[in-house]
Order: structure tokens, then sequence, then C-alpha cells
């Protein structure tokens, strides 16, 4: 049997999980059922079926992916998309980057499949279609009449080993259909929910964007034509990305095809697309209540409480939403789960940062956490990781004061290093070049307190690689580095 190559496809920024999914921290890396991501499940069930796996991610998403990577125990390469183009460029990148006989099997990255083994089974079902030149695909067995997902329509059972193994031609694709609808397929039978996920060689997929969307095959002919390779990532070409129309395979080949198979998955699939299906992953108890964190309830009845960190109350409560983040609190009748982005507009258009930005923030180094803040101060905790360091830069208008309270930060201040060990401080005046490293092999936590008239993110001066050591000279001291 051909080796499978796992391509999970990691865009995406919808707010339908407002407040823990927000732009910045899409809903495949939140935090969703316990410690783990939908990433990172998606991750380790994939690895059944080999240890590398590609990942395509934006740009600004590249070390969440990495760290998450790196979690799930999964090796493999990180195509970096520089705006969203939807699945078919995405896809399409990912094949010309490929060679062409490789089996790609492309999968969402936030999907919740509680049965990794019997996917796995599935997708090698679908190997004989895929290697006799079909695009197969992988319907869901549906268990209810849902209004909410697309559905397949199966056609006759395919020749050969590819029909033992469970494959018929796809007769059409439809779209979400009305709740009655929906009813009349389940009693006909041969209808399955479209899963998104697709198993196909990289040159049937070069083929068939060929025929049926060449424009698109050809902006990413030009984005990858010259790839730039840094470590496990690879950069395309911006503008010839950019450039790029933006479609879903659906639209773009797979509603067009003659060559497309569905292989049945018998197995329980969710795409988590509102805080009702989130709930639904959850144990209930005798009043339909679901809990994940600190939440309690009282006298309560259907009510779903996301609570992470603090104690969360719920008096009297019946049919409710209830997600509680650092910096965001959401209440919301269950009825009304899929208007929570109209919620993010409003916050949008108020000008609040809490619609598209977390107060925790990632950084290649580690990340940051907005405690507080005032008209003269602010108040981060840093976590930087064992090995990391932050650029070599220097503020004009404000001081910071650390306190190291977790592991040792070695600082660089204006050319003279210091280690700072757990339960001391250090103090950088405006105006000090300075760089903050992590020399060990644990994370170091410290309490930064910022003060002075200015504590904008533009009074950040930034160096080039390379001068880490030493103070630069004025020119150097003018030059930006994003």
């Amino acid at each position: 049997m051909s080796a499978i190559l796992p391509v999970v496809l990691c865009g995406g920024s919808g707010t339908r999980l407002w407040p823990l999914s927000r732009k910045t921290l899409p809903k495949q890396f939140a935090p969703l059922l316990g410690d783990k991501s939908l990433l990172q499940l998606t991750l380790e069930r994939l690895r059944l079926l080999g240890p590398d796996v590609m990942c395509v991610a934006a740009e600004e998403h590249r070390f969440l992916v990495q760290e998450v990577t790196q979690a799930a125990g999964v090796g493999g390469s990180q195509v970096l998309e520089p705006c969203a183009r939807n699945t078919a460029a995405a896809m399409a990148a990912a094949a010309l980057l490929a060679k062409p006989d490789q089996l790609l099997l492309f999968a969402p990255a936030d999907h919740h499949i509680p049965e990794p083994e019997k996917l796995a089974a599935t997708i090698r079902k679908g190997v004989p279609a895929a290697e006799s030149g079909c695009f197969v695909t992988f319907g869901v067995v549906p268990t209810f009449p849902s209004s909410g997902y697309g559905y397949i329509r199966q056609g006759e059972v395919l020749e050969g080993e590819a029909g033992r193994q469970g494959a018929n031609r796809v007769e059409a694709f439809l779209e979400k259909p009305s709740a009655e609808r929906a009813a009349e397929m389940i009693l006909a039978g041969g209808h399955l929910w479209n899963a998104g996920i697709f198993l196909v060689r990289a040159q049937v997929l070069i083929d068939e964007l060929a025929q049926h969307a060449p424009d698109i095959l050809d902006s990413c002919r030009r984005a990858t034509a010259r790839p730039m390779h840094d470590g496990d990532f690879i950069r395309v070409d911006r503008a010839a990305f950019e450039g790029c129309r933006s479609q879903s395979i659906d639209y773009a080949v797979l509603e067009k095809s003659g060559r497309v198979a569905v292989v049945p998955f018998e197995g329980a699939w969710s795409d988590v697309g509102s805080w009702n299906a989130v709930a639904d992953l959850h144990p209930c108890d005798e009043q339909s209540n679901r809990i994940s964190g600190n939440g309690f309830t009282i006298a309560a009845a259907n009510t779903f409480i996301h609570a992470p960190t603090r104690p969360v109350v719920a008096l009297g409560t019946q049919d409710l939403l209830i997600v509680d983040t650092p910096d965001a609190l959401l209440v919301a009748h269950r009825d009304n789960a899929e208007q929570v982005k109209d919620a993010v507009s409003l916050l949008t258009t108020r000008g609040r940062s809490q619609a598209t930005h977390h107060r925790r923030v990632p950084r290649p180094w580690g990340a940051y956490d907005s405690v507080d803040d005032g008209e003269r101060f602010a108040v981060k905790r840093l976590t930087v990781k064992a090995g990391a360091k932050l650029a070599l830069r220097m503020h004009h208008h404000r001081a910071e004061h650390w306190v190291v309270v977790q592991g040792t930060a070695q600082v660089l201040r204006d050319g003279e290093t210091t280690l700072v060990h757990e339960n001391q401080s250090i103090y950088i005046s405006p105006g000090t070049v300075y760089q903050l490293s992590n020399p060990g092999k644990t994370t170091v936590e410290i309490i930064e307190v910022q003060t002075g008239g200015y504590l904008g993110d533009d009074d950040i001066v930034r160096f080039e690689e390379g001068q880490e050591t030493g103070t630069p000279d004025d020119e150097t001291l003018q030059r930006r580095i994003a």
C-alpha cells in the first residue's frame, strides 16, 4: 500500500466560537477539550498514518503550528500562506510542492473525530481508489437529519479493489438542505455528510485543477516556483499567491469533476461549528448541564459553561451558553449560538480589541499576557521558552522593571550581560539597548512592569540579526526591523 502524507489545512479565522476563538487565535489553536486544541487532536490521530505531516498555515500562525506539532509528536514541513485564499489554493500549493506520485490526505485542522483508529482504517480503504486515479472524499454516515452540513449523494460502486473496499462514485454534492429535505435524504439512504477530507495523488489534483481551475493552478505554480526553505518553514512568493482567486476545492474542482469517489465513514464526527457543537462534546448531568473547567450549576438545566480559569456559577439558568475568558464573557441562549458573529461585529464597530485579539499573545520566543494597564503603566507576564531569546531592542519613552518568578534569565544591557535568578529583579531604563534570553532548559517566567509617558508598541526599536552583543552604532540605532 502506498505511503500517505497527511496535509492539514490550518487556515481559517472564524468567529463562531468567540470569545475563545479570535483572529489571532482561531478555533483550531484554542484549548477546547481539556488542555488540547483541535489541531493537536487532529495531528495525533493522523500520526497513525505516518510520522510526518505537512501543514498549510497562515504566516502569522507559524509558531502556533510549530508548538502544536511538537506537542503532538509529529514531524514534517509547514507551508506558509502569505494571505488566505481558501482550500483550492492551499491544496494546489501542497500538491505542487510534493512528489507527483505522492498520496496526499487533506484534512481540516478544526474537526473532532474521537475514534482515530476507525478513521485511519477508513482512509486506508480509500487507497485503491486514489491509486486508480480517483479524487477520494470521505463521507460521514448521518446520525440525524442535519441542515447544517453539506451532503454527498453516492452513485454506483467502483470496479475492482476500490469497490470491494467500499468506494462509490459521487453522483452529486448537495448544499446545506432545509430540515425537511435533510429528513427526506436520510430516509432515502445513499446520502453522507461532507466531511471535507480528501485523498488524492498530487498529480491527479494538479491535472484536475488544470482542467477546472487553470487560473488557480497558474497562480500557485508561480507562487511555488522558487520556494524559500527556513528550517521546517516553506515560504511561497507573496505577490503570486495574493493574486490567486479565492475559492474552495469543492466549487473549483469537485463539483465539476467526473473522477470523484466517496468512502463512507461510520464513526462520530463534528466540525465543531458552534458553541452548541462544543457543548455536545462534553458529558451531561441529569439536568442536561455540561461543564468544561471550573463551572458549577445550581437549579440549572441545559446550560453549558466553559470556564478554564476562574469559577463560574450558573444559578437557576436554562438553555444558556456561558463562555468565560480572562478578558471577555459570552452569555447566550442556545437558540442564538449562530449569532455569535454578530457580537464580534458589534465589538469591532465599537473599536474593542477583544473582538479580534486575546490578552495572551503568542510569540516565537514564548508569549506575553497583558495583566493590567493604566495611563502611565502596564503589567505583563512574560514566558520565555528554553533556549529562546527576544530581539535586541530599545525604548525611547518607557522603562521596564522585571521580576523573575521562575527560572534564570540572561539580560544584555548596553553590552554587559547579567544573570537574573528567581526572586531577583532588574531595571531597564529608557534608551538602554537590551536583550532578554533564556539560557536554561526550563521556561522562564517574568513579571514586567512598564512605566512612562508613552507605552505604545511602536516605541520598540528592534535591531538586525548579528547585533546580539555590544552596542549598535548610531546608524543601526535608527533602523527598525519588522
